[in-house]
């Protein structure tokens, strides 16, 4: 069974003013708020146990998570100070023990077929890989995290913003992962981001799964 967390405890800084009143998880596309939209998504794919992690304008996210529609499956846990991505995991790893974890930044916008997604991880993806990565085809490559990846799809090298990257297929910041993941992060409370401390050390065995849709 998959478990969800969603990372919804940003600054937003990027999105200065707006964000000096309301958080950036809540913000809204076409008048529904990000994290909404991200919560149908996984319902869809019939994920029932999700974890949202708080902190900015925590209040905020509370009082929207309270509607009955959330009631039961969708958890909150607030964090005073912010953990890092790879802190939150295993801060909360008891609730991911013995699931796949699906690992999401809920303050970003992604659309695409997460059960064709949760499906490859789970039943088609090389045996060595404990990851499955989403990837998509940017036009500014250089201002995205680019992969390189083998004839598999297996991730052999990491390229971040650099000027001219070999190629236009990027990290989307959508992971889904196994118990050997958070087992391995237990063991390196030094590590507190995802993408620059855990990744580089699981290169050659991260899957790809691409979003042809939009990301």
């Amino acid at each position: 069974m998959v478990r969800a967390l969603l990372l919804a405890a940003g600054l937003g800084t990027r999105l200065q003013p707006l964000t000096n009143e309301w958080p950036k998880c809540l913000m809204p596309i076409g008048g529904r708020p990000l994290l909404e939209y991200w919560l149908q998504i996984l319902r869809a794919a019939d994920i029932r146990e999700v974890l949202i992690n708080t902190h900015f304008h925590a209040d905020k996210v509370d009082a929207f998570l309270a509607r009955e529609q959330f009631t039961g499956w969708v958890n909150t846990v607030h964090e005073v100070e912010l953990l890092g991505t790879a802190g939150t995991l295993r801060a909360n790893a008891d609730f991911f023990l013995g699931h796949t974890t699906l690992l999401i930044h809920g303050d970003n916008w992604c659309q695409c077929d997460f059960n064709a997604f949760v499906s490859y991880h789970l039943h088609q993806r090389p045996a060595h890989c404990p990851v499955t990565m989403m990837t998509f085809d940017t036009d500014a490559p250089q201002s995205c995290g680019i992969v390189e990846t083998d004839d598999q799809g297996v991730v052999m090298a990491f390229h971040e913003k650099i000027a001219n990257p070999p190629g236009k297929r990027a990290n989307a910041a959508v992971y889904l992962l196994e118990p050997e993941v958070l087992e391995w992060l237990g063991r390196r409370p030094e590590v507190s981001d995802f993408s620059t401390g855990v990744l580089p050390r699981f290169i050659g065995r991260i899957a790809t799964w691409h979003n042809a849709g939009i990301s």
